[in-house]
């Protein structure tokens, strides 16, 4: 098909008296075509036979399961064939279906801004992050939590993402902030919410989160299912974590790595000016928000204790957290109870203490008391344990039999090897 500036040509030169093979040959087509449009009297678009699309009188349908299959439109070409017994080719869904799936995508990016009073919400999530420590790249779990009116941050570490880690996070942004939100506005994890129904937003949370939402007299809120700008604060500040506090960095421990999260908290994150507020979060926290959080009333942590059961290893050591601790080497293959405290590490057999060790804060780190290794290897005597005679304390377990020493096995078969 020719433009209009083409055929206007060509009745220009055969005003001018050029037959219509010269014409062709001048334009660069077929002399038939030269023919059609000077009989024709000039340009006219090209005639498309029309025939009604399969698709006519079926907009409703089309609209209710477009908007059922978040915008799919292949799912919506196979309910066509079998619940209508349509069958049309996905390309003539996506044309019949593209106004309205203009309209879902807008629908999904747009964002309206919702500003909350002060002292009134904490948002709270995870960001995960391969952090170099003692020369390792680990992943690392960072927890923040952004007080919605003045933007402030509080961040902490963690190695992995569990309920656990949640609720302790949760509990340090209290203690940092110096109070208590109104509500915990969170996303669907699964170790905090059971059920979220994206249609009737009926939420059901997890009983344990229920419990320590009730023990601070807190309400918990969930965004919306797939809406995670629901929280975008808290969205912005788990980037702003990563790529500023954490980004191309490396600690010689993790405690290395606490310390500069605090510092970072301290001297960079409250004191910057945030670009939606225009002030430092620091200042609007202490001039409207402190006020407003209800205060802590010194209650003890809801995880004061966690218990665990684990079955002693080979080598005389239950593995927490990555970390090893000793036991008396007799309960090897034995299941320990374990007690995990803020400070201190406490392991029970049948209802009786038989180690305790101060928790290990690093990863892959042993505690191993040399006395509960008596009668496997040798004994070095070290006044710490007795300053008499600088002897190993007994270790006596209920129900289990202490075997002889080495040296009795070796003079009972003749001496030496």
């Amino acid at each position: 098909m020719q433009t209009p500036d083409e055929v206007a040509a060509m009745q220009r030169l055969h005003g001018l008296g050029w037959g219509t093979r010269r014409i062709a040959a001048e334009i660069g087509c077929n002399r038939e075509t030269v023919q059609r449009y000077l009989a024709a009297g000039g340009w006219a678009p090209c005639r498309v036979p029309t025939r009604p699309s399969l698709l006519v009188g079926h907009t409703a349908w089309l609209d209710e399961r477009l908007g059922r299959h978040r915008g799919n439109a292949d799912v919506v070409r196979q309910e066509l064939a079998s619940d209508l017994d349509i069958v049309v080719s996905l390309r003539t869904v996506e044309r019949g279906v593209s106004h309205l799936r203009r309209e879902l995508a807008a629908e999904a990016l747009a964002t309206v801004r919702f500003e909350t009073s002060p002292g009134r919400q904490l948002q709270i999530d995870f960001g995960q992050r391969r952090i170099a420590i003692e020369g390792e790249r680990d992943k690392v779990y960072l927890f923040v939590a952004t007080l919605g009116y003045s933007r402030r941050i509080y961040a902490a570490p963690f190695r992995h993402e569990r309920q656990s880690a949640w609720l302790e996070g949760i509990e340090g942004a209290f203690r940092h902030f110096g109070g208590l939100p109104g509500e915990l506005l969170l996303d669907n994890a699964r170790a905090l919410v059971k059920h979220h129904d994206p249609v009737t937003r009926e939420v059901e949370f997890n009983g344990r989160l229920h419990a320590f939402t009730r023990y601070w007299d807190v309400r918990p809120v969930a965004c919306a299912p797939y809406r995670a700008r629901t929280k975008g604060k808290d969205e912005r500040g788990v980037g702003y974590v990563k790529h500023n506090a954490i980004a191309g960095r490396h600690f010689a421990s993790w405690g290395a790595l606490k310390a500069h999260l605090a510092w970072w908290m301290r001297e960079v994150a409250d004191r910057r000016v945030h670009g939606t507020t225009g002030e430092a979060p620091i200042v609007r926290f202490e001039r409207e928000e402190q006020q407003a959080l209800r205060p802590l009333n010194g209650p003890p942590p809801f995880r004061q204790l966690r218990e665990l059961t684990r079955r002693v290893q080979n080598d005389a050591c239950v593995d927490i957290d990555t970390n090893h601790y000793s036991v008396p080497w007799q309960l090897i293959g034995a299941e320990v109870s374990v007690v995990v405290g803020d400070s201190q590490i406490r392991i029970h057999h049948a209802g009786i203490e038989v180690a305790c060790h101060d928790k290990r804060l690093g990863r892959r780190d042993r505690a191993v008391d040399r006395a509960h290794l008596l009668g496997i290897v040798p004994y070095r005597p070290d006044p710490a344990l007795d300053t008499d005679t600088g002897a190993a304390p007994p270790i006596v377990l209920p129900g289990i039999e202490l075997l002889r020493s080495l040296a009795e096995y070796e003079q009972a078969a003749g001496g030496g090897w």
